[in-house]
C-alpha cells in the first residue's frame, strides 16, 4: 500500500485525486489551508468522500510555515504538490502573495522531502508557463523564459526549484503542466463555471477579446488519469526528472465554448464584449506525445461531454 501526500487536497483537482487514490486502495495524507480565494464551505464539501475513508488523514496547515509540517506523523512514499495560489489577473494585482504561496511553499515542501527521505515528487505546473508561445502545439522542449503573468513566473520558478532538489538530493520529479482542467467541482472563478451560472440565470456574461482565443480544455478525469500514471512512473523508476504536458491536444475557441454551453443548457447567452485582460494568453495547445510515451496518457472525454457532466453536477448543487 502506497502512502501519498497531497497538498491542496480540498481543491478541485486535489479532491478528485484523493478519491481516485483511495478507491485504488492507497493511503492518502491530505493538506489544505482553505485559502479564501473561494469559499471554505466549497472545499469542505469537496472532502466529503475522502473523510469517510479510514485510509485518509487530513491536516489543515499553512505551508508557508515549514514547522507546521512536522505535525505529519505518517511515513510518506510520494508527494503530489497541487497547492498553489491560482489565477492570472489576481497574481498581477498581488504578486507577493503568489511568490509566498507558490515559490516559498514549494521550497518548504522540497525541504520537507529532503529532511524525511521522501524521494518521489510530482508537481502541478501550468500551461501558463508557455506565455504567448508562437510554436504550436506547445512542446516541453520549447523555450519558456517569457512568462506574461506573475502566476506563470511563479510556476516556472517552482520547476527550477524541483530541478535543484533533484540535482542536490536525488529526488525523482515529474512536473506536470496542466492545461485548463474543467469538470465537476471546478473553481467558481473559472470561465466554464462562471458562464454556466450566469447563462443559466439569464444574466450577462463578459467575453474578453473577439472570441478567437483558445484553450486546451482537459476534463478532470483525464487529468486525474494522467497524474496517477505519472505518479506510478515516478514510483517505479529512479533518477527521473521530467517536464510533461497534460492536455487534451484539442484547443477550443472562446466562441465555441459559449456555443457549447448554450447547447447543453438550451439557452442563449447575453454576451458583453470586453477588451482582453492583462496576462491572458491567446492560445494554449498541448503536445501530449511525451505523456503518451512515458506513461500511456490517453485523454478520452470530448469537450461537449465534459461540459454536460459539469452542468449535471452544477444542477445537482442547486437542488
Amino acid at each position: 500500500m502506497t502512502t501519498y501526500l497531497i497538498t491542496g487536497c480540498a481543491g478541485f483537482i486535489g479532491s478528485h485525486l484523493a478519491e481516485k487514490l483511495l478507491l485504488e486502495g492507497n493511503k492518502v495524507v491530505g493538506i489544505d489551508n482553505f485559502d479564501p480565494f473561494y469559499a471554505r464551505e466549497i472545499k469542505e464539501k469537496n472532502l466529503n468522500f475522502a473523510l469517510r475513508d479510514k485510509n485518509f488523514s487530513f491536516y489543515e496547515l499553512d505551508l508557508q510555515n515549514a514547522d507546521e509540517m512536522q505535525n505529519i506523523s505518517q511515513k510518506i512514499d510520494i508527494v503530489i504538490h497541487l497547492a498553489a495560489k491560482a489565477g492570472v489577473l489576481p497574481s498581477i494585482k498581488d504578486p507577493i502573495s503568489y511568490i509566498n504561496d507558490n515559490i516559498l511553499v514549494t521550497q518548504n515542501i522540497l525541504n520537507y522531502c529532503q529532511e524525511n527521505s521522501i524521494l518521489k515528487f510530482v508537481f502541478a505546473s501550468s500551461s501558463s508557463i508557455y506565455g504567448n508561445n508562437k510554436s504550436v502545439p506547445f512542446s516541453e522542449s520549447d523555450r519558456v523564459d517569457e512568462p506574461i503573468s506573475v502566476y506563470a513566473a511563479s510556476k516556472k520558478s517552482c520547476e527550477l526549484l524541483t530541478y535543484t532538489a533533484h540535482h542536490l538530493y536525488n529526488i525523482d520529479v515529474i512536473n506536470l503542466r496542466f492545461f485548463t482542467v474543467f469538470g465537476p467541482r471546478q473553481r467558481p472563478d473559472l470561465a466554464i463555471h462562471k458562464f454556466v451560472k450566469l447563462i443559466d440565470a439569464d444574466q450577462e456574461i463578459s467575453m474578453y477579446g473577439d472570441g478567437s482565443t483558445g484553450r486546451d480544455y482537459t476534463y478532470i478525469q483525464d487529468t486525474i488519469q494522467g497524474i496517477v500514471a505519472a505518479s506510478n512512473f515516478v514510483l517505479q523508476n529512479n533518477n527521473i526528472y521530467e517536464i510533461v504536458n497534460l492536455g487534451n491536444h484539442q484547443p477550443v475557441k472562446l466562441t465555441q465554448l459559449i456555443e457549447t454551453i448554450e447547447k447543453v443548457l438550451n439557452k442563449k447567452a447575453n454576451i458583453k464584449k470586453m477588451p482582453m485582460q492583462p496576462g491572458d494568453v491567446d492560445l494554449t495547445f498541448a503536445n501530449i506525445e511525451k505523456a503518451k510515451t512515458l506513461f500511456s496518457y490517453a485523454p478520452s472525454t470530448s469537450f461537449e461531454e465534459g461540459v454536460s457532466q459539469f452542468v449535471k453536477w452544477y444542477n445537482g448543487q442547486k437542488s
